[in-house]
């Protein structure tokens, strides 16, 4: 049993020809979509404030919480220049339920705080 113990777990082997099942590939299908949909969208460039401010908040007022992420996507601005004015107009949960999504401060929303309502049973 200790010469069992001591043989190696894995061996090598030496092939006799190639395999050519998995050939390297330069560039891949995937990669290739998504350089031609990067040129095909361009740069982004800053949009005036006031107008990505009209976008931010049409788009609040679709859902309260947004991630960053989906900012981006939807006013198709550059990171800093939108982080800028979410600071400005929002706030960042960094703890609970809505953990890493923003949303609009006190002052720019115009929904009322959800209130508790107690039936009582006659």
């Amino acid at each position: 049993w200790q010469i069992e113990s001591v043989k190696p777990q894995r061996l090598t082997q030496q092939l006799d020809r190639f395999s050519p099942v998995f050939k390297p590939v330069a560039n891949h299908n995937f990669n290739l979509e998504y350089e031609k949909k990067k040129k095909s969208e361009g740069k982004m460039v800053r949009a005036d404030r006031q107008v990505v401010l009209d976008m931010l908040f049409s788009a609040f007022e679709k859902h309260q919480y947004y991630s960053f992420k989906d900012l981006v996507d939807i006013t198709k601005q550059p990171v800093a220049y939108l982080k800028e004015i979410m600071r400005d107009i929002g706030t960042c949960h960094c703890k609970g339920t809505h953990k890493s999504t923003w949303e609009l401060k006190p002052e720019y929303c115009h929904y009322q705080p959800v209130r508790q309502v107690f039936f009582t049973a006659d």
